[in-house]
C-alpha cells in the first residue's frame, strides 16, 4: 500500500508553551494521583493538572531515541501535568493511537541534535515525516496495534517476571548451598585470609600512561563474579615500583571499594602481575578458597551487610576495616571446595535459563517493533495480517 506523507507539523498543534517544571521539594509538597510527565514516562504523581485532554507527548531531551525496544512517544488521556523535557502535542485531522505508534517507530538520526544529551527540538519535531492513510485506516491500525502490541508486552511482562522469579530463586540456593541459612559459626574474614588490603588511592591518575606501562584494573572493570579487562588503564612502571602493595596475583579477589560497593571477582591467570585503583584486594591464602570466598561477598547476604558498613551521601564506599571485619563461616576448605562446585552447577542451570528467557524478551522487543513499524508504513494490510503465531513470533 502506498500512502501519502506528511510532516508533523501539519497534524499536530503544539502546546510545549503551557509545560511547566516541578523540582522535587516543589513535588513533594503536591502529593497526589495525577500522573506527572517526564521525557522517560511518568515521573511522580501530584495533585493538580494543567492538561486533561487527548495528547502525545513526545521526548525532548534524554528520551530513548535509539533503543528500539523503548517507547519515546506515549498517549494521554485525562488529567496530566508535564514537564519541559517532553513535546505536548494536540493530535488534528489525525488519530491519537496512530500518530503514537508512528512516533514509535520514527527514525530519529534524522532529526535528533546534541552532542552529549539526544535533545529534539521544537522546529526538529515538526518536521518529522510520517505516513499519513486516510482515517478511517489510522484507526484499523491503531486498534490493531494497541491489541497485539498488548498482547507481545503481557509476553514479555511474563518471561521478566520468569526472569525475576529466577533470580529470587538463586539468591536461595546461593545462601542455601553457602550454609548461610543453617547459622553456622561466623569468624571475621581477616583470621582467614592471608591479608586484606587497597589499590592505589592517592593521586592514581599521575601515575596512568598511554602505553608501555603495567595494566591497572578499576571498579569499573568488575562485576560480581567476572572482569572485563577491555578498558584496563595503564600506569607507570615507576608507579608500579611504587605501589607494589596492590600488585594482583591469580586468585586474589577484588572487591569495588567506591561505587558499586561490594561486586568481587576472582583475578585470572592473565592479569596476574597487574595493579589495581581504589579496589580491596583479599588475597585468601591457604585457608580459603577464592571462589567460595567471590560466592560469599557476591551474595545477597553479604551485599546487605556492605551496604550497611558503606558510608557517602553521593558514592557507596566501603573500606579495609570494615572488609576485615565482615563475618565469614568456618569451613574446612575442602567442604568449601565442595559447596564451590554444587553452586558451579547451579548457578550455570540457572543463568542459562535466564539468558534463554532474556533472548525471547529480546526477540519480542524486536517483533513488537517490526509490526508497528510495517503496520504504520503500509507494509502489512491489518485487515488480514494474523499478528502474533502462538509462539510468541510475529506472522504477517
Amino acid at each position: 500500500m502506498t500512502w501519502a506523507t506528511m510532516p508533523l507539523r501539519r497534524m499536530v498543534e503544539c502546546l510545549d508553551g503551557r509545560r511547566i517544571p516541578l523540582n522535587r521539594e516543589q513535588r513533594s509538597k503536591m502529593e497526589g494521583q495525577v500522573p506527572y510527565w517526564g521525557a522517560g514516562g511518568i515521573l511522580d504523581h501530584v495533585n493538580k493538572s494543567i492538561f486533561d485532554e487527548p495528547l502525545v507527548l513526545l521526548g525532548e531531551d534524554g528520551a530513548p531515541f535509539f533503543i528500539s525496544d523503548k517507547d519515546v512517544a506515549y498517549l494521554i488521556d485525562g488529567p496530566a501535568w508535564v514537564n519541559n523535557h517532553i513535546h505536548v502535542l494536540r493530535p488534528r485531522n489525525v488519530d491519537p493511537s496512530f500518530l503514537r505508534h508512528a512516533l514509535n517507530c520514527a527514525d530519529y538520526g534524522r532529526y535528533i541534535t546534541g552532542s552529549t544529551r539526544d535533545k529534539l527540538t521544537q522546529d526538529d519535531m515538526l518536521a518529522i515525516v510520517i505516513s499519513f492513510p486516510p482515517l478511517d485506516e489510522q484507526r484499523r491500525i491503531a486498534a490493531f496495534l494497541d491489541a497485539e502490541t498488548a498482547r507481545i508486552d503481557g509476553l514479555a511482562a511474563a518471561r521478566q517476571r520468569m526472569r525475576d522469579l529466577l533470580e529470587l530463586k538463586l539468591e536461595r540456593m546461593v545462601e542455601q548451598i553457602l550454609g548461610l541459612d543453617s547459622s553456622p559459626r561466623m569468624v571475621p574474614l581477616k583470621y582467614v585470609v592471608q591479608s586484606v588490603s587497597v589499590g592505589i588511592v592517592i593521586t592514581p591518575a599521575s601515575w596512568y600512561v598511554d602505553d608501555g606501562g603495567i595494566p591497572a584494573l578499576r571498579g569499573l572493570n568488575i562485576q560480581p563474579g567476572c572482569i572485563d579487562s577491555s578498558d584496563m588503564v595503564q600506569i607507570s612502571q615507576v608507579g608500579h615500583v611504587e605501589n607494589m602493595k596492590s600488585r594482583l596475583s591469580s586468585g586474589d579477589v577484588v572487591v569495588v571499594r567506591t561505587g558499586q560497593a561490594g561486586a568481587a571477582a576472582i583475578v585470572p591467570e592473565e592479569l596476574d602481575g597487574c595493579n589495581c585503583i581504589d579496589l580491596l584486594i583479599i588475597r585468601p591464602g591457604a585457608l580459603t578458597s577464592s571462589s567460595f570466598l567471590a560466592y560469599y561477598v557476591n551474595s545477597y547476604y553479604v551485599q546487605d551487610r556492605i551496604s550497611e558498613h558503606s558510608v557517602g551521601s553521593i558514592q557507596s564506599h566501603f573500606n579495609v576495616g570494615s572488609m576485615k571485619k565482615l563475618d565469614f563461616p568456618v569451613l574446612e576448605r575442602v567442604e568449601q571446595e565442595r559447596r564451590v562446585a554444587a553452586l558451579d552447577e547451579v548457578v550455570g542451570d540457572l543463568d542459562l535459563l535466564d539468558s534463554q528467557l532474556e533472548s525471547q524478551v529480546a526477540i519480542l522487543a524486536e517483533r513488537r517493533q517490526a509490526l508497528i513499524t510495517a503496520a504504520v508504513t503500509g507494509q502489512i494490510d491489518v485487515t488480514t495480517a494474523r499478528g502474533l503465531s502462538s509462539s510468541g513470533g510475529v506472522a504477517v
